[in-house]
């Protein structure tokens, strides 16, 4: 071990980060919008990058290069990282304390390089600043739950980090810390490597929560309709399926209701299409503070939509239709859209889907030929 440079490590180090700096702003450009936090996390591994090609330039480049930018550069690449993360998981950055802390850190490296030079003394202050972002990163992601792999992994990768700069500040005060960075003791080889080896990791680990991230979103779309978030007909039918299934084997009853705005294309027609599709997604609102959790909402297509009431007996989908019908019929409401709708159960022991299907969409269409904005129920 002593015989390898620490300056080649290093630089191992700012060619592996310059690379996966080059994915995240390549993930960046072509995943969603949606999906935040990769271009900070590409800024964070470019700096890392570049602060380590110019610690491998000490000796033949200025201390301002070589020295004081590289102290200003891994730190704030760290709180990038962290930042990044934050706008990953939906949280809002707090700037101000974390900058305010690494201008003191940076200032008091400075002390410690040109006024009253002590390497275990710089190595402990840039170490302390390390361990309260890392610590501050692995209560963010615990927070959102260690519900995945890649999670766990993360905060596997994060808490080791952690504890290598918790561990080399440690030793400073065992073992002779060196003269500089690039000193070649065993301990510091060790850091040196180990940090290097962890930093790769953590990209990866980034590029695997993005992937994980862009994975949902797409099961996301496949099963909900893209203008109203209600299930899609192909989905819904699949979740039909399966509850009836579950509801005949139990012996239990569930309901469907078939649901169709009154005179949609008048709505069209006068308001216009956004005014109209801004008339679906209310619909869709309304309709879900009304249900309960086991319950689902699906778009059959047009104004057209299928509600799937579990455990759910004839007198209990009525009152719910009901409900439905009520909070839509509001004089208030601009455009006015009431809604018909047709209620079937499962009481037929040969009941499909279809059939449940084509018993409630009977049922509302005489719903609209009764005068609409009414609950009709299967025959």
């Amino acid at each position: 071990m002593p015989n390898v440079d620490p300056r080649t490590v290093i630089l191992l180090a700012g060619v592996m980060s310059s690379f996966m700096a080059l994915v995240m702003f390549s993930l960046n450009r072509s995943y969603p919008a949606t999906i935040k936090g990769l271009r900070e996390w590409g800024v964070a591994l470019l700096l890392v990058a570049v602060g380590s090609v110019l610690a491998f330039g000490f000796g033949s480049l200025p201390d301002a290069l070589a020295i004081t930018l590289p102290r200003i550069l891994f730190p704030t690449g760290l709180f990038l990282t962290y930042v990044g993360a934050q706008l990953f998981f939906g949280e809002t950055p707090r700037y101000l304390p974390w900058i305010a802390l690494i201008v003191v850190t940076v200032a008091v490296q400075m002390w410690f390089t040109f006024v009253a030079p002590d390497y275990s003394a710089r190595l402990r202050v840039s170490g302390a600043l390390s361990v309260c972002l890392f610590v501050a990163f692995i209560s963010l992601v615990w927070r959102q739950g260690l519900t995945s792999f890649v999670r766990l992994l993360t905060m596997g990768v994060l808490a080791s980090m952690c504890a290598i700069v918790a561990t080399r500040m440690v030793t400073t005060l065992i073992w002779p810390a060196g003269a500089n960075i690039y000193d070649a003791t065993p301990q510091h080889l060790v850091y040196l490597s180990a940090l290097s080896v962890f930093i790769l990791l953590l990209s990866v680990c980034m590029t695997l929560l993005a992937a994980e991230r862009l994975h949902t979103e797409v099961a996301y779309l496949a099963s909900h309709d893209s203008l109203t978030n209600a299930l899609t007909r192909r989905h819904m039918n699949g979740v039909c399926a399966m509850e009836l299934e579950r509801s005949q084997r139990h012996g239990h009853s569930m309901a469907l209701l078939i649901m169709d705005l009154d005179h949609f294309k008048a709505v069209n027609d006068t308001y216009g299409h956004l005014r109209g599709d801004r008339a679906l997604v209310d619909f869709v609102r309304k309709v879900n503070v009304l249900l309960r959790r086991p319950d689902q909402l699906g778009r059959f297509g047009g104004e057209e939509f299928v509600v799937l009431l579990p455990e759910t007996s004839l007198p209990e989908a009525l009152a719910v239709a009901e409900r439905i019908r009520s909070a839509c019929d509001t004089a208030d409401a601009q455009p006015h859209c009431t809604v018909s709708i047709g209620v079937a159960t499962n009481s037929q022991g040969n009941d499909t889907v279809d059939s449940l299907i084509a018993r409630a969409d009977a049922a509302m269409y005489r719903a609209k030929t009764k005068g609409r904005n009414r609950v009709e129920t299967a025959e």
